[in-house]
Order: structure tokens, then sequence, then C-alpha cells
């Protein structure tokens, strides 16, 4: 076993009972610079990345009870994209092990964005290969921490942001109502409209009111965060 492969177990804390499912993760396509034929890692990030939306999915509807289908896809995407996958990456050197050709390791392939994204999907999907679905679920659990941390503080304060983003502009406060009120009573979905003098109003849902009042107030801000770019 090479010194690259064992740092990065160590890392990951799982170790392959089938090492060639691992090197396959970990090859770039631009490795052997065509002189040779070498399996990458493109087909094991497909089902990689399927993976990793099934156990984010998974998360997210344990994390989230009342909130509706619109707000989980919204954090779906949050957390099942290039950058949180490149960022896990870096988290364990992921890049150090990779195999990539000599010149696109001058060019910083090793800390590129998407080598890294796509290397971390591969990567589950090995993993998910050789252990099954625990084994990938204890290394999401692991390796997607901080990114849950961080998506549930920002979802928790999301009206908090709003109001603080509101009074930096010098704007009115946000203001709520409660549109609609729909289902059984043990099954409610609530919408809401968030309102700001001077801005177009923004809808959120959920299955409880303070659910659909906090994805109202990220769609406002995600809205108008886009406007100041």
């Amino acid at each position: 076993m090479t010194n690259r492969i064992k740092r990065l177990e160590d890392a990951i804390g799982y170790q392959f009972s089938d090492p060639v499912l691992l090197e396959t993760a970990l090859t770039h396509a631009s490795h052997g610079d065509g002189r040779r034929r070498t399996d990458s890692n493109e087909r094991m990030e497909f089902l990689g990345d399927r993976v990793l939306g099934l156990l984010v999915s998974e998360q997210l509807y344990a994390m989230f009870e009342g909130l509706s289908e619109g707000g989980l896809a919204h954090r779906l995407n949050a957390l099942v994209n290039k950058g949180a996958c490149a960022r896990v990456a870096r988290s364990i050197g992921l890049g150090d092990a990779l195999l990539l050709s000599p010149g696109e390791d001058r060019l910083g392939g090793r800390d590129k964005e998407s080598i890294l994204g796509d290397a971390c999907e591969a990567l589950i999907g090995a993993i998910y290969l050789d252990g099954g679905l625990s084994a990938a679920r204890a290394f999401f659990a692991s390796a997607w921490e901080k990114e849950l941390a961080q998506l549930k503080r920002q979802t928790k304060d999301a009206k908090s942001h709003l109001q603080e983003w509101a009074a930096r502009k010098r704007l009115a406060a946000p203001a709520y109502e409660t549109l609609s009120r729909k289902g059984p009573d043990h099954r409610p979905h609530f919408t809401v409209e968030v309102r700001i003098d001077g801005l177009e109003p923004a809808i959120g849902e959920g299955n409880t009111k303070q659910a659909a009042q906090r994805a109202a107030a990220e769609a406002m801000l995600k809205r108008e965060h886009a406007h100041d770019q």
C-alpha cells in the first residue's frame, strides 16, 4: 500500500477491501496523457453523485421535519454540488492522492474545484461499491458534518439574517403574512409572504408557520443577494 493511499484511508476512516476501486476513484481522465488506456473516475463519479443525493436527502428529511419539498430541494442543491464536494475533498487531503497527468498537475489540478468535486463523488461511489450503503453513510456523516452544521445555522437564522440585511440597507423591518393554511390538523401546509417596503415580496412554504416564514426569508435573501452581485 502506498503512503498516499494509507494517508487517505486514515483520513476518511475507511479501509478498502478492493483497492482497485479506490485507485479508480482517484484516477483523473488526464492520467496517462492519452498514451495508454486507463480507467478514469468518470463512471464512478456518476454513481457517487446519485449515492450522495440519496444520503443528503435522507439527512435533510430527518433534520427539517416541517419543511416543504421546495425547501428541502433548495438545501439539497446547497450540499450536492461541486463547491461543497471540493471543500470536503480538501478537508480529507484528497488532492494529494489523485492520479493526474504531469501537465494537469503543473496547472494546479490537485486543487481545482471541478477535479476535486468529481473525485469526491467518485470516492463516495467507490466506498458504496466496496462496503455498501452503510459504509457510504458513515463516511458522509463524518465528512459532511461541517457542511450540514453550516446549513443548519443558516436555516435557523434566516429571519435574523433578513432583518439584519434590511437594517444595513436602511429598509423597513420584514413583515410576514400567512397567505393560506391547508391540509388536515395533523398535516398542515402553510404559505407565507414576507414583505419589505420597496421590494418585491417573497413566498415560502412549510408544514409549520415558522418553517414557511424561514423559507420566505431565505427566498428573499437569495433573490436580493443575486441582484447585488
